[in-house]
């Protein structure tokens, strides 16, 4: 168990050591791509561009996970795999231009020409920015321990927007892209030993002892000179040598400044643009909505309006229905007055019917009298019974006879409908018909 748990540190110190050592080597690279610009154009040609990009393929290749295969296999995989799926949604990106390339074929040469579009587009930096945002892309394709996995991954992103301050140009169909051989990094540009002050002096205390014991026949004036003459040349150098490190400091913070200038500048117009959209589909978002507000007041005036008149139509045809029904069937009193009238004009009518039916009947009795002396004894009996007889009808009319003994009150249908029965009747039956029926009487 303790050489188990003793192993396991020693891997975790080579990946941190390793991954420092890449990101270190990156930085020293880009400072020195840098100052080379300064003086002269970047291309394939240059021995510190292709230190850089071999350094970049080694960082963006550091411990990529394998392809597993039908047969239970791992084929090995390149860092192209990884920016193809984890780049494909950067706005305006080149995978699709690398892909089409006809002499680019190996995932190898395809990265190594991503990289030099990238250079060339100054988007190095939004690129590999935008793929260290998809974590989980960036999980499935990089093993534990990886610098994409790590915490340098984000160091590696804000070095790399230094180079987009030089103007770079590369030929795609050259030897540089080749994916045949591997990327090497050199190393000794970036192992120079630099010597201190203490070192300097020490060195120049050498010299003067050396000098003097090596020419003792010299005169002391020609030593004192040549020691003079030799410190102010040791500290001319190392003055020129500090002024020529704070240049390039300078310079590099001048390009990083600029760039991080230019790029908050693009930041700062597209969230211009971003927001002038914003407002203009708000505005256009406020102008419809008040026409819809105003076409809506105007659609529940005009269903309130609609909503009046059909109340005023139907109190109206209420109004009418009301009066056609009250002119249609009249008022109880004037149903009284009428029925009155009525019962006065069929009794008057029947009792001028009942006269001259009893004078036709006196003729005739007498005429019967007068051929026949068999009804002597009837016509007496009538002669007898017609004074009574005229005496009740004359004592029958009044000023304001009724039926309704008869025929029930009349401010009913039903007293309609028995009215009209009772015309159907022979009681007002014609005065033909009561003569040929003498002996009906009223009762």
């Amino acid at each position: 168990m303790a050489s188990l748990g003793v192993k396991l540190q020693l891997n975790r110190r080579s990946s941190a050591v390793e991954r420092r050592n890449l990101v270190t080597v990156c930085r020293f690279s880009v400072k020195t791509l840098l100052d080379r610009s300064c003086f002269e154009t970047i291309d394939d040609s240059s021995s510190e561009f292709v230190n850089f990009v071999s350094i970049l393929e080694h960082i963006l290749s550091h411990r990529v996970k394998g392809q597993m295969t039908w047969f239970g296999y791992e084929s090995p995989r390149s860092f192209w795999d990884y920016i193809k799926a984890a780049c494909s949604r950067v706005p305006h990106n080149c995978i699709q231009s690398i892909e089409s390339m006809e002499n680019v074929r190996s995932s190898r040469a395809k990265g190594r020409a991503w990289i030099r579009v990238a250079l060339m587009e100054k988007r190095l930096s939004e690129y590999i920015s935008f793929a260290l945002k998809d974590l989980k892309t960036t999980r499935r394709f990089y093993e534990d321990g990886a610098i994409m996995l790590a915490e340098e991954a984000g160091l590696l992103a804000d070095t790399l927007i230094g180079l987009n301050t030089i103007d770079f140009s590369f030929c795609l169909k050259g030897e540089g892209v080749d994916g045949g051989c591997p990327a090497v990094i050199d190393y000794t540009p970036y192992l120079k030993f630099t010597q201190n002050a203490d070192s300097i002096s020490s060195d120049e205390e050498e010299m003067r002892t050396l000098g003097s014991s090596g020419s003792e026949s010299s005169t002391p004036d020609k030593a004192a000179t040549a020691a003079s003459i030799f410190t102010e040349q040791s500290n001319l150098v190392s003055k020129c040598k500090r002024f020529e490190q704070k240049y390039r400091l300078a310079l590099e913070q001048k390009g990083y400044l600029e760039e991080l200038v230019r790029l908050r500048e693009a930041q700062l117009s597209d969230a211009v643009s971003h927001n002038k959209a914003l407002q203009h589909s708000l505005a256009e978002a406020h102008l419809t909505h008040t026409l819809e507000k105003e076409q809506l007041e105007f659609i529940v005036l005009e269903l309130q309006d609609q909503l009046t008149v059909l109340k005023n139509n139907d109190l109206r045809s209420r109004q009418e229905l009301m009066a056609h029904l009250t002119h249609q069937w009249p008022s109880p009193d004037k149903l009284d007055t009428n029925a009155v009238a009525l019962d006065t004009m069929l009794y008057r009518k029947q009792a001028g019917q009942w006269e001259e039916c009893f004078q036709s009947l006196e003729q005739l009795s007498a005429d019967m009298s007068l051929s026949q002396n068999s009804l002597e004894r009837s016509h007496t009996l009538s002669l007898e019974v017609r004074p009574s007889s005229t005496q009740w009808l004359l004592q029958g009319k009044e000023e304001t006879p009724s039926l309704r003994g008869l025929c029930g009150s009349l401010t009913s249908v039903t007293s309609y409908k028995s009215l009209a029965s009772l015309k159907s009747n022979e009681c007002l039956a014609s005065p033909a018909t009561e003569v040929s029926s003498p002996g009906i009487t009223p009762s």
